[in-house]
């Protein structure tokens, strides 16, 4: 803003005059900030939207999912396993033994008097682990237990996990131990041996079959249990593909059968529905926020009138009125969720949704997980709004512009004004030279008239 603190030596109220024109000349650019603060407003509230929608979005896709619905829950009649199940699983109650854990075999070599000392030169070394060979080629790399140990680790393919144990015993206190990485007889090493250096076949080479002079083997074991008097093995201790839809930990063994129980489990699907209606219900209030109109004050809110607002509201409520199972006909009405004909949001009957869970799963299930049911038609809807090219995305780009525009001619126009008002100043300070100039003539002929009028009364 120019300087005006030189004008006023003529007496002229100039710089009340300056800055009164700066303040009319300021009108525009006041017009212009509503403008950009108006636009700023309503881009806010198309993000408020938007956020919205994709919270219904997800509702939406949760609701929406196979495993929402016929959750099982599942209780352990003992701390010896536990137990997950999915919605395949059949309810039902099965008697559990657990005659054996599953285990990793372990080779435990003869200790050493060192471990940082190579073992031969060079060398392949060989591990066989269930029926595949790997290789570690240790050409020009050390051959200490401490180089074996960093060697073997470093392969995720080898099948073995390496480490030294200190036994105390003097001279041959570092013993090698190799276990395999996954537990059952099938994972268990049955061959190693080591190619072009014989220290170190000699020391590390085995060729299965138990225990011998340099190897102390661990066998590996398979978990062995009952399942209603069916014997089962497996390589781990983690259970699968056994009892449908069930995996079974076994942590120990049991001297006597204990009971897993399963149930069907409906809170999880009811959780799912109300958690829908709940977002639902929070996108009509959000949209209502943003269009509302208080009549008493007449003023009007961001999105009062909008296209966008009411296509939104629009839109979700011909995606929940067109839903329906196809094969039976059921519909979010006939579930229990019927929507309020005053404020339009959703509301449940429990009781009536109880009922629909426990004795039409299927419909239930089918109507919002199905290719037609509510959670794809929602999830589809809000997808074409907020995808990168959908409505949101191109309102707010071209409203993001007109703030771009608007600035720039915030900027422009005031750019104008202070020319304008550097050039009114330039006029005003000639303008207060020259008056002054007038004034100091003026007061210059008062006193030689003064003067003159003085001689003339003293004849």
């Amino acid at each position: 803003m120019a300087t005006v603190s030189s004008l006023g030596l003529s007496g002229l109220p100039l710089t009340d005059l300056l800055n009164n024109l700066r303040t009319n000349e300021s009108q525009v650019l006041k017009v212009i900030k509503d403008r950009q603060t108006a636009a700023e407003t309503k881009l806010s509230a198309y993000s408020k939207l938007k956020d919205a929608v994709a919270s219904f979005q997800k509702a939406a896709q949760a609701v929406g999912k196979t495993d929402a619905f016929g959750a099982i829950a599942v209780k352990s009649g003992s701390d010896a396993f536990s137990a997950t199940a999915d919605s395949s699983a059949i309810p039902g109650q099965y008697s559990i033994q657990v005659d054996k854990l599953a285990s990793a075999q372990t080779l435990v070599y003869a200790g050493r008097a060192d471990r940082t000392t190579d073992i031969g030169t060079d060398g392949t070394l060989r591990i066989t682990v269930g029926g595949t060979e790997k290789s570690i080629d240790l050409t020009g790399k050390g051959t200490s237990l401490n180089d074996l140990v960093a060697a073997i680790n470093a392969d995720a393919d080898i099948g073995v996990n390496a480490t030294i144990v200190n036994d105390g015993t003097p001279g041959s206190q570092y013993r090698l131990l190799l276990t395999s990485r996954e537990t059952g007889t099938q994972n268990a090493v049955t061959n190693i041996a080591v190619d072009g250096n014989a220290d170190l076949q000699s020391f590390l080479g085995y060729a299965g079959g138990g225990s011998t002079a340099g190897v102390t083997v661990q066998d590996a074991t398979d978990a062995q249990l009952t399942i209603n008097g069916i014997a089962v093995t497996s390589q781990s201790n983690t259970v699968e593909n056994v009892i449908d839809g069930v995996k079974l930990t076994l942590s120990q063994t049991t001297t006597s059968a204990a009971n897993l129980t399963l149930t069907r489990d409906n809170s999880v699907a009811k959780k799912a529905v109300q958690d829908f209606v709940t977002s639902y219900n929070s996108l009509l209030g959000t949209i209502k926020t943003l269009t509302a109109y208080d009549t008493t004050a007449q003023t009007s809110s961001a999105l009062t009138g909008d296209s966008l607002a009411r296509a939104v509201q629009t839109r979700m409520r011909d995606a929940l009125s067109g839903a329906i199972d196809p094969a039976s006909g059921a519909t979010l009405s006939k579930i229990g969720v019927s929507t309020d004909p005053k404020t339009g949001e959703l509301k449940i009957d429990n009781d009536k949704l109880d009922t629909a869970l426990s004795e039409d799963l299927g419909s239930v299930k089918s109507l919002f997980t199905g290719t037609s049911g509510v959670g794809t038609r929602v999830d589809q809807t809000a997808q074409s709004l907020v995808k990168f090219d959908g409505a949101f995305t191109t309102t707010m780009d071209g409203l993001n512009k007109t703030i771009s525009d608007i600035k720039k001619q915030y900027d422009a126009t005031s750019d104008r004004i202070d020319q304008r008002m550097e050039t009114y100043r330039a006029q005003f300070t000639q303008l207060d030279a020259m008056v002054s100039q007038m004034n100091s003539l003026s007061s210059y002929l008062s006193q030689q008239l003064s003067a003159l009028n003085g001689i003339k009364s003293s004849k």
